[in-house]
C-alpha cells in the first residue's frame, strides 16, 4: 500500500483571491468552504480525484516568497509564451529567485507573493 497527495494546503491572507486565481490558472473549481477556507479542485472530480485538490487557508502569518514546497505548471492547451501572457493577465507577475535567463521556465508569483513556475512542455489536461 501506498499514501497519495489529495490536497494541498497553502497559507494566505486572502483565501477568495487566491482561490480565484489558482482557479483561473488550474481551471479548477471551488468545492467547498469551511469558514474562511476555500478548497478548491478539477471540475466534477473534487476530494479524492486523480488530482489534489488545493486549500487555500486564512493565516494571520502567511509567508509569501520563497516557500520550502512550491508548485510547477504546465501548460494545456497552449504554448508557454501564450499560457505566460494568460497568466500575468490573471494577476501573476515575474519573480526573481536568482534564474540567469537561459532557464526554460518561468518564475512567478501569485497575488500573494508565493512562488510558482510555469514550465514549457504541454501536457494534457487531466492525468489518467
Amino acid at each position: 500500500m501506498a499514501c497519495r497527495i489529495t490536497e494541498l494546503v497553502l497559507d494566505c491572507a486572502d483565501p477568495r483571491r487566491l482561490a480565484d486565481f489558482w482557479c483561473e490558472v488550474l481551471g479548477y473549481v471551488e468545492i467547498g468552504r469551511d469558514g474562511d477556507d476555500v478548497e478548491i479542485g478539477p471540475p466534477g472530480a473534487g476530494f479524492g480525484g486523480p488530482q489534489p485538490t488545493l486549500i487555500l487557508s486564512r493565516s494571520t502569518d502567511p509567508r509569501p516568497g520563497k516557500l520550502p514546497l512550491h508548485l510547477d505548471v504546465n501548460p494545456t492547451d497552449r504554448d508557454q509564451d501564450a499560457e505566460l501572457e494568460r497568466l500575468l493577465a490573471a494577476g501573476a507577475r515575474p519573480a526573481d529567485v536568482g534564474q540567469s535567463g537561459t532557464e526554460s521556465w518561468h518564475v512567478l508569483a501569485d497575488p500573494e507573493g508565493n512562488e510558482f513556475c510555469l514550465l514549457r512542455r504541454r501536457v494534457d489536461p487531466v492525468a489518467d
